[in-house]
């Protein structure tokens, strides 16, 4: 699978199961070169035994215990730092409540007729009567496409409604409720669930802010520190190699604002052109004063700041030219002049 995929079945199992489980297989230098990622429910135990945490996996009718150092595991929130929360076990009394709405839902409108009727004849119907009767009130009134039709009844029969309207029992206000219920779990804004009722133009772009800041960011770090805690070497560690994601993608603002931000940037002296272009995904600037920082004073690059700062203390002690404009209409500009008539 491509790198991707295997992250996304990584945190998929992190926020269904509470831990996603990979072997990580290496070569013979030491280095990994494979991970393969393990469903979760194939994990019996995860347990110290001597000193060392291992792994219990089963594959197929055996059980393989495998060390930490073949093994990738990035748990959920937990109380012991070892095995994370199901999300869904610990949620499994509001979610299944949505479910239920949703079993109800389908029951309430697949019948079609209006629910929870009854049908009473003055008589007493034999079992082929009884059978007939049924059949003709199903075929003909029962289904969606048939509901609102006009119901003819025979021999003092009478239809008595002892369903409960869907007003009466909240059902579409309780159906809305089921996705912050969801949302409010998994930590992230409703309008990724694509429930926009109480989102707008002019608060979209701050809950998006917002939904990187409180929900994707604790995530990263997570996957972050695990990361380099489980996939890097001691050298590599020594080496101050790490793993970061880049989100600055995800907070960019509309095109306006981020000229805006950009100008003060480089403006102030704090980023090069080059690194502008990088976060736009530009090709770099050949040019080598597009690595240059500048200063606000007329954008000069800092490599050159003291030049400039040369060149203007000489042209203050200089002493100035004097224009004088002759008879015939010529301009003068030198020294000289005024030099003569001293």
């Amino acid at each position: 699978m491509t790198a991707m995929a295997g992250r996304e079945a990584m945190m998929a199992h992190i926020l269904a199961w509470g831990n996603g489980y990979a072997e990580k297989v290496y070569n013979g230098y030491g280095d990994i070169i494979e991970i393969w990622p393990i469903s979760p429910d194939r994990v019996t135990a995860v347990d110290i035994r001597d000193g060392n945490l291992v792994y219990d996996i089963r594959v197929g009718n055996e059980t393989k215990t495998l060390p930490r150092e073949r093994i990738l595991h990035v748990p959920g929130l937990g109380f012991d730092g070892l095995v994370g929360y199901s999300v869904i076990a610990m949620a499994r009394k509001s979610i299944g409540l949505g479910m239920a709405l949703e079993t109800f839902g389908s029951l309430y409108f697949g019948q079609g007729t209006h629910p929870g009727v009854i049908v009473s004849h003055p008589g007493t119907l034999n079992a082929d009567s009884h059978k007939t009767l049924k059949k003709m009130l199903t075929e003909t009134y029962s289904g969606l496409g048939k509901s609102h039709r006009l119901m003819i009844l025979e021999d003092g029969m009478k239809l008595e409604k002892i369903g409960i309207p869907p007003n009466d029992s909240q059902f579409l206000e309780s159906r809305q409720f089921q996705i912050p219920e969801v949302a409010r779990w998994f930590n992230i804004p409703p309008h990724k669930l694509k429930d926009l009722t109480k989102s707008s133009f002019n608060n979209i772009e701050a809950e998006q802010m917002s939904f990187v800041m409180d929900s994707i960011l604790p995530w990263l770090v997570r996957l972050e520190q695990n990361y380099a805690m489980q996939l890097l070497s001691p050298v590599e560690q020594k080496q101050n190699i790490y793993f970061k994601h880049i989100v600055e993608g995800l907070l960019r603002a509309n095109s306006k604002d981020r000229a805006e931000y950009y100008k003060l940037m480089i403006g102030s002296g704090i980023m090069t052109p080059n690194e502008v272009r990088e976060k736009e995904d530009f090709n770099p600037s050949e040019d080598p004063l597009a690595d240059e920082l500048f200063m606000p004073t007329g954008l000069i690059p800092l490599s050159k700041f003291e030049d400039y700062l040369a060149k203007n203390t000489e042209k203050q002690t200089e002493p100035k030219e004097i224009t004088e404009e002759t008879e015939n209409g010529v301009v003068k500009s030198n020294l000289k002049l005024l030099q003569s008539r001293n």
